[in-house]
């Protein structure tokens, strides 16, 4: 748990953003569940196109942490992640860990 709140801290200190539909598979607590609306909001400022897709450019300007792992979320190599993605990843990384 320790360590998924440190990824989700590492994704929400990277910018600002608010998805328009976005699962929340990681919701439980009031602190994970207030991390995880950061990390919507963060995607939402990103998303200057307000697609609910995530360009490499766009994470690059708004969501470092996801620029830099850009090509492991986007895993269908799509040239786009989405706040569903980015949440399978983070949840990935933090039960491999």
């Amino acid at each position: 748990m320790k360590k998924l709140i440190a990824i989700l801290a590492l994704c929400i200190a990277s910018t600002g953003v608010m998805a328009q539909t976005a699962p929340q598979p990681m919701a439980g607590s009031p602190r994970m569940e207030r991390m995880m609306q950061q990390l919507q909001e963060r995607f939402a400022a990103a998303n200057t196109t307000h697609d609910g897709k995530l360009t490499l450019a766009q994470a690059q300007t708004g969501m470092p942490r996801v620029a830099q792992h850009f090509n492991e979320i986007d895993t269908q190599k799509q040239g786009y992640v989405t706040l569903a993605q980015i949440e399978q990843f983070m949840a990935q990384r933090a039960g491999s860990h």
